[in-house]
């Protein structure tokens, strides 16, 4: 959901030229899958189009490629730092880190749970996205209000 909700915030803010979104699991239990269709379900009542997302698994290169590497919680920042390269562990965070109005520090798995606890992830991850949305338009130098 993470990089459905994201990707749509960049383009919103006419940033998609000058702003990587991608996504990647720490492990390889649904490498090639679509996202759960719950997921897509409750995304899509928000006009988020998850459809033509695949998982793949994190690797090394990513720490390089990337400027932001973003663990949903806490069991998860520990597996990538673990595979990060020290020079690149400034990179890592969890995406929590960049919510404002949430007092929740991570996003909890909603795979066993309901359709609320699905509800619930899609506002956290909606908060936070636009904390980073926020936090990237100021590294570029972009203050426009799109």
């Amino acid at each position: 959901m993470a990089e459905g909700v994201f990707r749509r915030q960049v383009a919103d803010a006419g940033l998609a030229d000058r702003i990587t979104v991608d996504s990647a699991g720490t492990h390889d239990y649904h490498v090639g899958s679509k996202p759960d269709q719950r997921a897509q379900k409750i995304a899509a009542t928000r006009g988020y189009d998850l459809s033509k997302q695949f998982g793949r698994q994190v690797i090394r290169r990513d720490f390089v490629e990337y400027d932001y590497v973003l663990a949903m919680d806490v069991i998860n920042m520990k597996y990538l730092a673990r595979l990060c390269p020290p020079e690149n562990a400034h990179k890592l965070k969890l995406l929590m880190a960049f919510g404002r109005g949430s007092v929740a520090r991570e996003v909890p798995d909603p795979y066993y749970g309901s359709t609320s606890d699905f509800e619930g992830v899609l506002d956290l991850v909606e908060e936070a996205s636009q904390g980073l949305l926020n936090h990237i338009r100021v590294q570029l130098g972009d203050f426009s209000k799109r």
